[in-house]
């Protein structure tokens, strides 16, 4: 088919830039609808560097859309170079509007966002030209720290570089929720519902984002099913947030007045539903100190890690026992429990040894059987942060750089291996560690077989002949397999640079949080990490949110291109 640029370049490339820029389309949209949350606030200089970013993606994006609208469908191998290659370039603009702000906003204006009840006996100066600023706008004025921010917010990873949340300006803290919520159902499913493409060329996007299980025959009538779910949950969320916050007797949620409540509560509904964990708070859900408020967020990470077609058959068919039925929510439901058991008995155990890693006695008062009050903090923080490893969302409720090394460990096996495929989690998926648990089980047993043996094998429900089950225990190990070397050379490099003070556990716990796309942190990241360290997490974070394949056939085809 002849390039309507005349040949200059690639079919192949045309497609590609065509779908990129209407990636880039929606996001200038998106920050333009983020201009109209900075003008509500007052805030005017983030409201040009919104509209200035908004304005630079939005001609990048029409021009490549525009410059090759003719070009044909994309078939699978341009659809995992189009969600690489998408979301790398989504982040990097998405970092243009926090860059901007930080460089539009004068150093006097930025500590006005600063909380003024706010404790700041221990925050840190930041240099802005020839002053001195308390908000962490400032850290966005380093474009490696605006990329990573962006980065971790399109991929749901939830690690940060804004030190303290609440000196950010409310458009900027609004951003990173925003991209988060969109980011976590996948800037590509959402594009292939805006664009409504009939065809394999659809399906070709929407499975290079791993959701190959439809509600729908259509995957757009799929995803637009998806965003109803999303929303109709973030609303639930948000009311059940709100009345969870407003109902504490916690110091701090006692001195929020009902506008601050919401504010929190919208947030904290859109980064825990889609599983994205950032927070608009100074030291994530630990700022509450509630129990009621840990407790209401349980169930609201837990639906964000469970596969969306099973949310539909359920709210469709009205039928629980589905739930139930599918292999993965069961298994993540066994996984919550027994995870939650094993790291308490863990963390327990260890209170006599620790200084500082868990909640003051501010759950039960009393003692209780077998248990003082301490250690049921210890299962308290433990049941909270297993469930917000296992489901990838990130939010924080205790000090993890204080606990001993083999809760760490404990912790990054639940972030390694995360929820549902179909979700919004990171990780290696339920399904794929099923898979390959079972395919090892099924290589053994047939050593055992004679040669002319009839070998079958069962996934869930599926019973699979000897060919589709190497298949599929290949595709599942092969994704695995370089999960586990990406993570283990991620970790080894961060060791060496990370400072004395971290061992290689914290370095593990770093490395999966960023591959995991979870958010939790041991205390390496942040803006006085090395920018060696940073660099990598930006690159973890995108592989870990593509499952690491799309990546590496968009740098083959950068190198080689896409003829086979």
């Amino acid at each position: 088919m002849p390039d309507r640029n005349g040949g200059r370049l690639p079919t192949d490339l045309g497609v590609i830039a065509r779908d990129v820029g209407s990636l880039l389309l929606m996001e200038a949209g998106l920050m333009s609808l983020t201009v109209v949350v900075a003008l509500g606030f007052g805030e005017f200089h983030a409201a040009l560097g919104f509209l200035l970013a908004g304005g630079m993606t939005a001609l990048v994006g029409g021009a490549a859309n525009r410059a090759f609208a003719d070009a044909p469908e994309p078939e699978m191998k341009h659809g995992m170079v189009i969600a690489a290659g998408g979301w790398l370039m989504v982040a990097c603009f998405g970092a243009l509007p926090l860059f901007l702000t930080a460089w539009a906003t004068p150093p006097a204006v930025m500590d006005a966002f600063v909380p003024a009840a706010a404790d700041t006996a221990s925050w840190e100066p930041i240099e802005v030209g020839g002053s001195v600023t308390l908000s962490s706008l400032a850290y966005f004025r380093d474009p490696l720290h605006a990329v990573f921010e962006s980065m971790s917010g399109w991929t749901g990873s939830g690690l940060t570089m804004a030190v303290h949340e609440p000196s950010l300006p409310r458009a900027v803290q609004w951003w990173r929720s925003f991209i988060q919520w969109v980011g976590g159902v996948g800037v590509i499913v959402l594009t292939v519902s805006i664009l409504s493409r009939p065809g394999s060329g659809s399906y070709a996007l929407y499975r290079s984002e791993a959701r190959e299980r439809k509600i729908h025959p259509s995957v757009v009538s799929t995803v637009r099913t998806v965003w109803k779910l999303v929303v109709a949950y973030t609303l639930l969320a948000f009311a059940m947030l709100f009345a969870a916050i407003r109902a504490s007797e916690s110091a701090y949620a006692e001195s929020l007045s009902v506008g601050e409540t919401a504010w929190q509560a919208l947030n904290h509904a859109m980064t825990g539903l889609t599983t994205g964990g950032f927070s608009v708070t100074d030291n994530s859900i630990a700022t509450y100190g509630s129990p009621l408020v840990e407790a209401t967020l349980l169930p609201i990470m837990v639906l964000g890690a469970i596969a969306f077609p099973v949310h539909y058959v359920v709210l469709n068919d009205r039928n629980v026992r589905e739930l139930v039925a599918d292999l993965q929510t069961r298994w993540l439901f066994v996984l919550l429990g027994a995870g939650v058991v094993v790291l308490s008995i863990q963390n327990v155990a260890s209170v006599q040894i620790t200084t500082g890693a868990f909640a003051t006695e501010s759950f039960v008062p009393r003692s209780a059987p077998l248990l003082d009050g301490a250690q049921l903090d210890a299962v308290r923080d433990s049941t909270f942060q297993w469930i917000s490893a296992l489901t990838c969302t990130g939010f924080q409720s205790a000090p993890i750089g204080r606990w001993v090394a083999g809760a760490k460990v404990l912790v990054v096996g639940a972030m390694v291996l995360g929820g549902a495929a179909g979700s919004t989690v990171g990780g290696i998926k339920i399904v794929r560690g099923y898979t390959v648990a079972r395919g090892i089980v099924w290589q053994f047993s047939r050593v055992f077989l004679p040669k002319n043996a009839v070998v079958t094998a069962r996934l869930g429900d599926r019973t699979l002949d000897r060919e589709t089950m190497e298949r599929e225990f290949g595709e599942a190990a092969i994704v695995t397999l370089l999960w586990i070397v990406a993570l283990v050379v991620g970790s080894l490099v961060l060791v060496n640079i990370a400072g004395p003070e971290f061992g290689y556990a914290d370095a593990l716990f770093e490395v999966a949080s960023a591959q995991g796309n979870v958010g939790l942190s041991s205390g390496i990241t942040g803006p006085s990490m090395s920018p060696v360290a940073e660099g990598m997490f930006v690159l973890n974070m995108w592989i870990g949110r593509l499952e690491i394949i799309p990546v590496l056939v968009f740098v083959r085809a950068g190198i080689w291109g896409l003829n086979p």
